[in-house]
């Protein structure tokens, strides 16, 4: 297991002091999962710490009405690190931020306060909830359109060209910043790489994720590329996925594991998939949040799209890497629906949700589907029981509103005001005019 190092306000302090930090980044995010960010200076930073920055909430996608603007920024010393891509000299730090309301109450808008209260409640039955995401990304030559920088297919060693080198250095731009990176490497579609970060409590994952996308972006920028999360970029080709690999322990042991089970899975472990594909249907617009998500959930891409769990068979939902003899603590699920662009602290909240919910009720876990399920008719689909993810944004959405364990995970206010404008962005995308549809339809009609 892995703890975010707990430094604390005198540590900061003298950090500041030793690598002579001038601005310091306080970072939140919006409910979309769009960072935000404003600099204080390091003069600011003692009284930062003990009353937080006031800012201007109504500006903050998801968060007050101007009517209730006042929110205040107070930040984690737990996460503070230099930032590399900023000058060295009068150097530049971030940490990240609980929002609060002007009367020091945590403010129920803040997608990282979501994943808190939902990491507290987990904590009531003794359990750490631990993450290892797969992010996948393209590289393109700028942010015009999709040229690719290589046409490198999964796991191929292409002689040195721009996409290895960028590689390398967000690696070890990464590492500067105290996040463990398990390793890296090209993936299936030209220009798609992923680097895979090592496991973590949520918390400090989700402050990763957050951070892995900016690194990401900050350093193809500087070698004059584009790097994207859009989970569908190219037509024809594979999207790009966050395989997330999960698992609970309890006092210091992984709770998934049982040597006795066939599957070496304990029933804590089970009734958590169970969880996970009963609600997998309400979770999907959390995981999956925009309206290119769906391009990618489609058969025949390496996504899933079929609701099943299984161990070797990666076109199922849920899937449970093959146990290691000695390797108990590396038990856990993986579940491979998500998509880099979701907002990670809301993510990672309905996901245990869904899980905490087969624990409580004792869900059953029904037999794993090792069969290709990409092949298989609908009516031996029917047999089998096996249901489908949303086809699309507004499915997930109205699929989601009817969700009594999303709402209670996430609040009401993040629940109504991601739904909201989740809404607007499917009547902005259905009321467009696509470039296929006047290939396919303007000729003829």
């Amino acid at each position: 297991m892995t703890a975010q190092k707990a430094k604390t306000k005198e540590d900061v302090m003298k950090l500041i002091e030793e690598h002579n930090v001038k601005f310091v980044r306080f970072w939140f995010t919006d409910i979309l999962g769009q960072l935000k960010s404003f600099s204080v200076t390091s003069e600011e930073l003692d009284s930062a710490f003990d009353e937080g920055m006031g800012f201007d909430g109504s500006s903050i996608k998801g968060y007050a009405r101007i009517d209730e603007s006042d929110m205040v920024a107070k930040p984690d010393p737990a996460t503070f690190q230099l930032i590399p891509w900023r000058p060295k000299e009068k150097a530049v730090a971030r940490m990240f931020c609980d929002i609060l309301n002007p009367d020091g109450t945590p403010y129920e808008g803040d997608p990282r306060y979501a994943l808190k209260r939902n990491l507290a409640r987990l904590k009531e039955h003794g359990y750490t909830f631990l993450l290892g995401p797969e992010l996948e990304f393209f590289y393109f030559k700028n942010s015009k359109g999709t040229e690719v920088l290589d046409e490198g297919g999964y796991f191929d060693l292409t002689t040195l060209d721009a996409a290895s080198d960028l590689r390398r250095e967000t690696v070890l731009t990464l590492e500067d910043m105290g996040i463990k990176v398990e390793y890296s490497h090209h993936e299936v579609a030209p220009s798609q790489h992923e680097i895979d970060l090592r496991y973590a409590e949520a918390l400090e994952m989700a402050d990763n994720v957050m951070t892995y996308r900016i690194v990401v972006k900050e350093v193809a920028t500087k070698y004059g590329f584009y790097a994207t999360f859009m989970p569908k970029p190219i037509f024809g080709q594979n999207g790009s996925g966050m395989h997330t690999h999960q698992s609970l322990f309890k006092d210091g042991r992984n709770a998934f594991y049982d040597a006795n089970d066939k599957y070496y899975l304990s029933d804590i472990a089970k009734k958590y998939i169970a969880g996970l594909l009963k609600h997998a249907p309400e979770i999907t617009a959390f995981c999956n949040q925009w309206v290119n998500s769906y391009k990618r959930l489609v058969p025949g891409y390496e996504a899933p799209v079929y609701i099943a769990w299984a161990r070797r068979n990666r076109s199922s939902l849920v899937r449970v890497p093959l146990y290691k003899p000695g390797k108990e603590q590396a038990t856990r699920i993986e579940l491979r629906s998500p998509d880099p662009a979701c907002n990670p602290y809301l993510a990672f909240s309905v996901m245990l949700a869904a899980g905490l919910e087969g624990i409580e009720k004792n869900y059953e876990l029904p037999e794993p589907i090792e069969k290709d399920i990409y092949h298989l008719t609908e009516e031996e689909k029917l047999e089998l029981g096996i249901e489908s993810l949303p086809g699309n944004l507004i499915e997930a959405i109205e699929t989601v509103e009817k969700s009594e364990i999303v709402r209670r995970a996430l609040g009401d206010h993040i629940f109504n005001n991601f739904i909201t404008s989740k809404k607007i962005e499917w009547n902005d995308y259905r009321t467009r005019i696509h470039p296929y549809e006047l290939e396919r339809y303007l000729p003829i009609l």
